[in-house]
């Protein structure tokens, strides 16, 4: 399904048709591996961290397949926030939906967007953790506003579908 399309930045490779941004331990193996086989039932070709190939470097990896896919859908779930790879693909997906246009769907699995946007809840427990790191401090706006952008986007919450 996934083709070539062109950008106001050169011509993108689209190789995947959805990339999937989700916090493993929360989701990998309940509601992500029934998602996955339902997109390739209907022939979806979706992108998820086990398709790396042994050795590939995980980051340079996963934002290629980030910048290559026509869609990205976001899988917020309690402890998205305390990931910050998770964060890190959020910021690039946020990156590609503004230059490249791409379609970005939030989905809030057994969290409130409101939690997202504001960073309140597990979020704002993973901001305060995230904070003690000085290190990280030069990324914690860029994730705030990436979570804040995400989370205004219509979406789906798993409290509207079984």
């Amino acid at each position: 399904m996934a083709s070539s399309s062109s950008s106001s930045y050169g011509v993108t490779q689209i190789k995947y048709d959805v990339f999937i941004s989700f916090r493993g331990t929360d989701i990998r193996y309940g509601f992500l591996s029934h998602l996955k086989k339902e997109l390739k039932q209907k022939q979806v070709d979706a992108f998820v961290d086990d398709r790396l190939e042994s050795g590939d470097e995980i980051s340079p990896a996963l934002v290629k397949a980030i910048e290559q896919s026509l869609i990205s859908l976001i899988i917020f779930s309690k402890d998205y926030a305390s990931s910050k790879w998770c964060l890190e693909e959020l910021v690039k997906i946020v990156e590609c939906m503004a230059r490249n246009k791409q379609i970005v769907l939030p989905v809030f699995y057994n969290v409130d967007p409101s939690d997202v946007r504001y960073q309140k809840g597990t979020y704002g427990d993973a901001f305060a953790i995230h904070e003690k790191n000085k290190r990280k401090l030069s990324k914690l706006q860029n994730w705030r506003s990436a979570l804040n952008i995400a989370a205004n986007l219509s979406g789906f919450h798993s409290s509207k579908f079984g």
